[in-house]
């Protein structure tokens, strides 16, 4: 009895060892280790920023961004010379930025599909820089200005393989907060994204009270 017992309990150990090369790694590994692409911090990460908060503001900001100033500047044929109008432009986004300085962006170039990749990689890289530059020189500090990113030729808005002037051009994004932490922050995330709200607050109460301070005097709120 003793050696039925004894074999019965070495057949799952000999069935871990005696199967293919993936089996024996599971039977020490955690669970999932085999289908792990090197990906499941991503997940982690995100979860974390989302519970912190930042995720949410960095959104709340984008959007924001995104629909009070132009976020692109378009360029002419093989060029990564800003015209007057990419000037106008980058001087609302200076503006803008300048209003959030715990605010990190970014700035990614592109190009349309004339011209080799590497080519296009490159001049998508002198487009960026070229913004960057410009922003520097309205009062954006470059460390808050993330590196520029290109991607060439490989997203256009418009598909063509001709010469397409949507194509050519920069788009600056909100991508988090100079310092990320929320403790690092003291809970200020609200206060930054809706700095001038609390604002517009403030001054409502004033003149609400200049008003209730003048109807009690007699007089009249000028």
């Amino acid at each position: 009895m003793k050696k039925l017992i004894t074999t019965l309990i070495a057949l799952p150990v000999l069935a871990a060892c005696s199967g293919p090369s993936g089996e024996l790694y599971r039977s020490y590994s955690e669970s999932g280790a085999l289908v792990d692409g090197g990906n499941f911090g991503n997940a982690n990460m995100n979860n974390t920023q989302i519970m912190s908060g930042e995720r949410s503001y960095v959104y709340d900001l984008s959007n924001r961004f995104a629909s009070e100033v132009l976020t692109t500047v378009n360029f002419a044929f093989n060029s990564s010379a800003l015209d007057a109008g990419a000037r106008d432009t980058l001087r609302e986004q200076a503006s803008w930025i300048r209003q959030f300085p715990e605010v990190r962006f970014r700035v990614y170039g592109h190009t349309d599909a004339v011209g080799s990749n590497s080519y296009n990689k490159r001049l998508g890289m002198a487009r960026a820089r070229a913004v960057v530059a410009f922003l520097a020189t309205q009062g954006i500090s470059t460390s808050r200005l993330e590196a520029v990113v290109s991607y060439g030729e490989t997203q256009p808005l418009i598909v063509t393989q001709g010469r397409e002037r949507r194509n050519r051009r920069t788009v600056t994004e909100v991508t988090g907060f100079v310092k990320s932490h929320p403790i690092v922050m003291d809970g200020r995330y609200a206060e930054v994204v809706y700095r001038e709200y609390i604002e517009s607050a403030t001054q409502d109460r004033y003149y609400q009270r200049q008003g209730e301070s003048a109807a009690s005097s007699g007089g009249s709120a000028e």
